[in-house]
């Protein structure tokens, strides 16, 4: 909802492809961005000891728009592949690391990932901040928190304007994140402005930082989850643009398109 407020990203023209595929047994690179491999649950234990041991690392969740955006702009990759987990999110994105890795990775969406995070942390007793959004949005969450999980404790929430925040401001909702004792916190700023807010933050405050993006007005009842069948089909992005024509139309059009070729490109390379 953010990305028109970016100024655009530098060296849109240069399409970045490794020349590696395969960087280690733990990740499996899909055009532009390296995805952690595992389990929803591993990862999910991982993200907890984290928040627990209030270690400030960063989760991203990779979609086809996310792909894209890394692939036109190489400063914004080194970005995501710096975080600390890269999950498959989008549909595309587990059967491209089937078509290039002969791998079979789960998809751990940054809805169904957010809700079993928020569940385990009402069970153990951690703290979360919930960052971006309107304030509405923010008040809707905070209801579905106390009706879904009444044990979770929700340290703070903070609207962000609609515009760059100052050096002084940036610097106050760091202190106000740090003060509330928060060991999660989750940013929805809409791709790639959430992503770049987290690499900015992760050594300045000592949590975990999830960029759920879209997940967070889902889950706050603003807009219907697709049918568990749409998005084993992996036409979650139609339905979602059957909801947002006016703002997904020309993204999906052309993210969808971009991706689809950059990832035969790949292939081909791969193979010959």
């Amino acid at each position: 909802m953010f990305t028109n407020l970016l100024p655009q990203p530098h060296n849109k023209t240069k399409i970045n492809f490794p020349d590696k595929y395969d960087i280690s047994s733990k990740y499996s690179t899909v055009i532009s961005l390296n995805i952690r491999r595992g389990s929803s649950k591993q990862i999910q234990e991982e993200v907890i000891v984290a928040a627990q041991q209030r270690r400030s690392s960063t989760v991203c969740f990779a979609n086809v728009h996310m792909t894209i955006e890394a692939t036109r702009d190489k400063e914004y990759a080194n970005i995501v592949n710096g975080s600390d987990w890269v999950l498959a999110d989008g549909a595309p994105i587990k059967w491209a690391i089937q078509a290039i890795h002969k791998h079979k990775q789960e998809r751990i969406t940054g809805y169904s990932f957010m809700q079993n995070i928020l569940l385990q942390s009402a069970e153990d007793g951690l703290s979360v901040f919930f960052y971006g959004g309107t304030q509405e949005m923010l008040s809707a969450t905070i209801s579905m928190c106390n009706k879904m999980y009444p044990s979770l404790t929700v340290a703070g929430v903070y609207s962000p304007p609609f515009r760059s925040l100052t050096i002084v401001e940036e610097d106050e909702i760091i202190e106000r994140i740090k003060l509330s004792g928060a060991q999660l916190i989750f940013v929805a700023l809409g791709c790639p402005r959430q992503e770049i807010w987290i690499n900015r933050m992760r050594h300045q405050i000592p949590a975990v930082l999830l960029a759920v993006g879209g997940a967070l007005p889902v889950f706050a009842g603003q807009f219907s989850q697709a049918p568990h069948w749409v998005q084993l089909s992996g036409f979650e992005w139609l339905f979602r643009l059957c909801q947002e024509p006016s703002r997904l139309f020309r993204r999906y059009m052309i993210t969808n398109t971009l991706f689809v070729i950059y990832l035969f490109r790949v292939l081909f390379k791969k193979r010959h």
